[in-house]
């Protein structure tokens, strides 16, 4: 496992970190553990727009709709 040393840390930031894993129960080494692995984990939801948008709307139900018939192509235009 790696170290880090963290300089230059404002007195109010250590006191307020040094609070917060005393509520949680845990040492400061622990807490600042927590945080660091909180703070870099991919979170991000789906990359794609057609799984964002089943996320989105996924509490709704789903939709159903009706699709257009088909009919046959159109001939391409003709350039000459």
């Amino acid at each position: 496992m790696a170290s880090i040393t963290i300089r230059n840390l404002d007195d109010e930031v250590k006191t307020r970190l040094r609070v917060r894993a005393a509520e949680h129960h845990r040492s400061m080494e622990e807490e600042v553990r927590i945080i660091l692995r909180d703070a870099v984990t991919d979170r991000r939801g789906p990359r794609d727009l057609a799984a964002f948008t089943r996320q989105c709307f996924a509490s709704l139900g789903g939709v159903e709709l009706e699709l257009p018939p088909r009919g046959p192509m159109r001939e391409p235009p003709d350039f000459s």
